[in-house]
């Protein structure tokens, strides 16, 4: 089709229209009563061009378009009168002067911006309107609007839906009248036949390029009617010659033969023949051949390729007489030559377009060709003198040239097949032997199939007797056989053992080496790839791993070397080599470890037996594969402990494989090697592009490398197989004997902090210690840039260092600089590059501080958000020094959780302090004792009170270093000596013979707290049978918890929680006078204290314990939940006193004297009926420090008599 008009609105159309034009079918009417038939109607766009239109005269169907379209989009009135109507009546008046009535105009509707915003405008419509009224006045139907064409839209899609159709059916109805009036002009032209001056070669191209219209819209069958119409015509012509009837243009056909080179099967249209017969200069054997191959290429077409068989012989004997009725003279034997070639052609044309299967069921239609092949081959020994006994003369030899010479030179499409027609019948002349061979083997080609039979039965029982020599020959009979059968893997398993029999010449192996790379290199499918045995390709001798040990961490180098010997004559490119492995996790419980005959001669190395013989030994000599045996070992998950072992044998259904009674054992496998099969779905080694050449080759695998993210992992892996691929084949070895495995383990990184010293030495608080992280990489490859992220606790910090290094090893050792960067909260190190499998090895410098006292900063937290614990001293069993453990997260970039990595630092000193009294001085006592390995020194001894600066400690310690100090200070006060003292012990030490810079500080706190019996006024002590006062002190030691719920506020706006306190003396040393238990109220902040003054009397004098004090929750009533009553929990009513009173109340006038634990208070009527009332709530285990706990107080007598009772017996 032309395209006329916007050339740009065509080309942004023309790719949707090509591809949907053929889409749906058109049903084809046709005259003359022939049904009607689908077609896809195909069109290729032109550009319009006055040159394209048909000529007068001209009686060509497939030089001119056949539809003409105008293209247009125009909206504008003015551009439509002005240019867009005078081009279209230009375009129209060319097609009238070429008598082309077939064209439509297609008006595109867009909605264009730019026109929109013109004033001139019509509506679409109009334009239409006009352009139809100027073109169209009686074919409407010849302008079709497009409307919106690249929009993705209903209405879009209904105009192209309607023009494709208008198109199909326009270009169908152009086409139809087109190819009617080229049929009537071919009929007359064929009437004219028995003009003068009519030629068949001018009417063979008419009729031909009918047939090509048929072949384009892919009516395969009227296209091979009209090349059976020409073969029908010139056949009658050539009987009626013989006849005495003559046509003048036979004349052209009756010239001397001068080329026999067969038929051409293999080109879709012989161009080189077809310009042959167009000048009339084609011989009858050109005609012939290029009509034949025509009328193939359809048949295969139209999958019917026995058809071509039968139509092959009956040209093949139709020439011979058609030569003989023309009286052409052709030189003797070349008759022979063109049918042998041709034969073998068709042959060769139907393998290529079939498969085994259908070959094999459609043998007897090939039959006849092998046969007719087979006389001329003979007819061609005889006449060249091949089959006298005493060989070709010169004459033969000279004939023999002539007709080789004929031949011409070998067709492109053959040149590099081994086995082409050409090259067959070359060889087959060129001397006695090998027309011997290819006589022999067409003689078979009868009954190919018995044939072979018979020459199997026969090569087994050569091959059991031992002899080489028959089994050779009877071998290449068989490939023959197996060949001509197309039994491709059979023939190629047949040619790989000629291949590398050493009992043929090295042309004659390399001959059947190039059969099998022939068909390697035919393109195929993957999954139709022929398998051989690779026995008959290649041998393993050798196989050994690199290291030795077979056993590699993952990442690391393992390398399998093979050493194969290549029984092929010639260099074979082998695209992949492939060891298939098969692969196990050892994941603890039952192991196994082989016990198979591995002969290693080396550490690594295993050696393989080989039959070097041509023919397979008699079977008694064959003792099959070795006994490959396990031990196996079934422990205990839990305690790894040994339940059984046991021995199991691998390779069972090799062993105990049943044997044909009939035959001896294996002797088939020497005969033709098995069937060997891939194993689906396996791992492979593998390596790319290796060409093997004759004799030893060595072939160096990679092993595989699999990451795990288990923490301890091993994997064995088992070489079963090997397989070498070639194209489309491949050579497989179906198990590997003696069994060869390797094993792969894998482990997390794992990072440890430890000592310099080693953990022989402990790490001292207080002072700067190195620690030594060690990182086990694992299969963790360490790049530039990774980071370990430390979070910085201010109990032990890291120490700033000037240089940093870092040391790996595995095996060789090399030294890099660390890179720290420390902030607030992290402490960053920057790793150097290490591999997988190494050990990378730094120091830090850090410093535990020692813990001063009970001071309880506020919480902190991690980087990764948990709270950081505070590190808490204890008594270690192993040392009498106090150890602390230190904890420090690390964030490590091959893992998303922290690392939690623990030190155990132990403070060198224990320190105890006392107060001492001298009458009524008093003295504080601090001791330092070393209690480490490690000699101090002491200096700057100090000791302060935090709270009350009116308070004077006076130091009565020497100034010099001291290396165990007992220090002494005496308190003195103005007023009263206050009943809790803050104080704080400082010093500095190093160890002994150090510098002054490296003295570290050392700080003790510790709170002394008072409580104390107060004689009575005017008295320094309490006398027995007097009134004291007991001064009762409660502080607060921490701050709030959460749960805690205040009752509320004092009026210094803090808030306050209520406390019960009970003076319960079970010893009876004391009397309470008054008073005995009370409410306070403590406010919520740490450090706060409360006191309390209760009379009391010492009822006996000496050294008396203190009253026991006990302190209670008081929960208030809104805090209460009915419970249901517990009689343990309640409090008896004679232990109580002012019950009606509520319990504020009581706390202030009540005395309540305890007889046990008290929990609650309230009547127990009330909490049956589960009212809330407030109770009492004991504290746990630890939460209350009675620091008068076995103290005691000097009680003087009433009266000092200084009377001593002595008993003597």
């Amino acid at each position: 089709m032309s395209c006329a008009g916007d050339q740009g609105l065509f080309t942004s159309l023309y790719t949707s229209l090509a591809q949907q034009l053929p889409r749906e079918p058109m049903e084809w009417r046709r005259t003359y009563g022939r049904a009607p038939k689908m077609i896809h109607l195909e069109a290729n766009f032109v550009q319009f061009k006055e040159e394209l239109l048909p000529k007068e005269g001209n009686k060509a169907l497939l030089t001119f378009p056949f539809l003409h379209i105008y293209w247009t989009d125009c909206c504008d009135t003015e551009m439509y009168k002005t240019s867009v109507k005078e081009e279209m009546m230009r375009w129209q008046s060319s097609l009238r002067t070429h008598g082309s009535a077939d064209w439509v105009i297609i008006v595109v509707e867009t909605n264009d911006t730019k026109k929109k915003n013109k004033t001139n405008i019509l509506p679409r419509s109009s334009i239409v309107d006009k352009i139809r009224s100027d073109f169209c006045n009686k074919q409407n139907d010849r302008c079709v609007v497009l409307s919106d064409p690249l929009k993705d839209s209903s209405r879009s899609q209904e105009s192209w839906n309607a023009l494709l159709l208008k198109l199909r059916t326009l270009l169908l109805m152009s086409f139809t009248k087109n190819l009617g009036r080229f049929e009537d002009d071919m009929r007359t032209l064929r009437e004219k036949r028995t003009q003068p001056g009519w030629s068949f070669c001018e009417y063979f191209m008419v009729q031909e390029e009918l047939a090509f219209v048929f072949e384009m819209l892919q009516q395969f069958e009227d296209a091979l009617v009209q090349y059976d119409e020409l073969d029908a015509l010139f056949t009658q012509y050539v009987l009626n010659f013989g006849a005495g009837d003559t046509a003048n243009w036979l004349g052209s056909f009756c010239a001397p033969v001068r080329s026999w080179s067969g038929l051409l099967l293999r080109r879709p249209i012989d161009m080189e023949k077809r310009e042959g017969i167009q000048r009339g200069e084609a011989s009858l054997l050109d005609l012939r051949s290029y009509l034949f191959s025509r009328q193939c290429t359809l048949l295969i077409f139209l999958q019917r390729p026995w058809e071509v068989t039968q139509r092959a012989l009956e040209l093949l004997h139709n020439c011979v007489q058609e030569l003989r009725l023309l009286e052409v003279s052709v030189l003797e034997g070349a008759l022979d030559c063109w049918v042998f070639l041709s034969c073998l052609e068709v042959l060769h044309r139907i393998e290529g377009c079939c498969d085994q299967a259908q070959l094999a069921a459609n043998c007897s239609h090939t039959v006849g060709l092998w046969a007719y092949a087979t006389d001329k081959l003979k007819s061609l020994g005889e006449h060249c003198g091949l089959v006298s006994e005493k060989g070709p003369t010169s004459e033969d030899l000279n004939r023999t040239v002539d007709l080789l010479a004929g031949l011409g030179d070998e067709r492109p499409e053959t040149i590099h097949s081994l086995q082409s027609p050409y090259k067959k019948l070359k060889e087959a002349l060129s001397s006695v032997e090998a027309f011997e061979r290819h006589y022999l083997v067409s003689q078979l080609y009868g009954d190919p199939e018995r044939a072979e039979t018979l020459l199997q039965e026969a090569l087994k029982s050569y091959v059991s007797e031992g002899w080489s020599l028959p089994v050779t020959h009877t071998r290449k009979q068989i490939a023959e056989c197996q060949k001509l059968l197309g039994r491709t893997e059979d023939y190629l398993q047949t040619s790989a053992l000629l291949a590398g029999d050493v009992n043929l010449t090295t042309e004659e192996r390399k001959h059947f080496c190039q059969e099998i790379l022939t068909f390697a290199a035919k393109s195929g499918e993957p999954s139709h790839k022929v398998t051989l045995s690779m026995s008959v390709f290649a041998q393993l001798t050798r196989l050994q791993f690199h290291p030795a040990t077979a056993s590699v961490h993952s990442g690391a180098n393992l390398r399998v070397e093979l050493t194969l010997r290549c029984l092929m004559p010639m260099s074979v490119r082998i695209e992949q080599v492939a060891a298939i492995i098969h692969f196990d996790v050892d994941h603890g419980g039952t192991h196994g470890r082989s016990k198979g005959a591995q002969r290693q001669t080396s550490p690594g190395t295993v050696e393989f037996n080989q039959d070097k013989s041509s023919a397979c030994p008699p079977s008694s000599s064959f003792t099959g594969p070795s006994l490959e045996l396990d031990e196996i070992h079934d422990r205990s998950p839990s305690d790894n402990s040994l339940n059984s072992a046991g021995v199991v044998c691998k390779n069972t259904h090799l062993l105990l494989r049943r044997h044909d009674s009939n035959s001896p054992p294996n002797t088939s496998n020497c005969v033709s090697p098995p069937a060997v099969a891939m194993k689906e779905g396996a791992q492979m080694l593998k390596v790319q592009d290796v060409t093997l050449e004759p004799g030893i080759n060595s072939i160096i695998f990679t092993a595989p490398v699999r990451y795990t993210f288990l923490l301890h992992y091993k994997s064995t892996y088992t070489l079963r197989q090997l397989c070498a691929t070639v194209g489309q084949v491949q050579f497989v070895l179906p198990h590997m004997y003696p069994s060869v495995q390797y094993e792969v383990y894998s482990q997390e990184p794992q990072l440890t902090v430890e000592p310099l010293a080693g953990m022989n030495e402990p790490l001292l608080a207080g002072l700067p210690q190195i620690v030594k992280f060690t990182l086990l990489t694992g299969h963790y490859t360490v790049k530039k840039g990774v980071a370990l992220q430390l979070s910085n606790t201010d109990t032990m910090p890291i120490l700033p260092s000037t240089s940093c290094t870092a040391r790996i090893s595995n095996p060789a050792a090399g030294e890099s600089v660390l890179s720290i960067q420390s902030s607030e909260k992290v402490t960053s190190i920057s790793l150097p590059p290490t591999p997988p499998y190494h050990t990378l090895e730094f120091q830090l410098e850090v410093l535990c501080i020692i813990p001063s006292g009970s001071d309880r900063p506020a919480n902190e937290r991690l980087t990764n958000g948990e709270v950081r614990h505070r590190p808490r001293s204890y008594s270690h069993p192993d040392t009498p020094m106090t150890a602390i453990d230190q904890r420090m997260s690390i964030d490590c970039p091959w893992s998303i959780y922290s690392t939690l990595l623990a030190l155990t630092f132990y403070i060198p000193f224990k320190t105890k302090h006392s107060l001492l009294s001298a009458g009524n001085r008093k003295y504080m006592q601090v001791c330092v004792q070393n209690v480490s390995d490690v000699t101090f020194m002491l200096a700057e001894v100090k000791l302060t009170e935090k709270q009350h600066a009116s308070l004077e400690l006076q130091s009565l310690n020497t100034k010099t270093q001291q290396h165990s100090v007992f220090c002494l200070w005496e308190v003195r006060w103005k007023d009263d000596l206050p009943s809790c003292l803050q104080c704080v012990f400082s010093a500095n030490f190093s160890p002994l013979n150090q510098e002054i810079s490296a003295f570290k500080p050392f700080h003790y706190q510790f709170q002394l707290e008072r409580v104390t019996i107060l004689p009575p006024a005017g008295e320094q002590h309490c006398r027995s049978g007097f009134l004291c006062g007991l001064e009762v002190c409660i502080t607060r030691l921490s701050e709030p918890t959460e749960g805690e719920m205040a009752e509320e506020t004092d009026t210094d706006g803090l808030k306050t929680t209520k406390l019960m306190y009970e003076v319960a003396d079970s010893s009876s040393n004391w009397a309470v006078c008054g008073k005995s238990s009370g409410m306070v109220s403590m406010p919520m902040r740490a450090n706060a204290t409360h006191k309390v003054q209760i009379e009391v009397m010492p009822l006996f004098a000496g050294h008396l314990p203190f009253p026991k004090i006990k302190v209670l929750k008081y929960l208030p009533h809104t805090a209460a939940v009915a419970i249901q009553p517990d009689p343990d929990s309640c409090v008896e009513n004679d232990s109580l006193s002012l019950l009606d009173k509520t319990l504020d109340d009581q706390a202030d006038t009540a005395s309540i004297r305890s007889r046990g634990s008290v929990h609650s208070v309230g009547s127990g009527d009330q909490q049956q009926r589960g009212v809330a009332m407030p109770r009492l709530e004991p504290f746990s285990p630890g939460q209350v420090f009675n620091n008068s706990h076995a103290r005691q107080v000097l009680v003087l007598p009433a009266t000092d008599d200084h009377i001593m009772e002595v008993n003597a017996t």
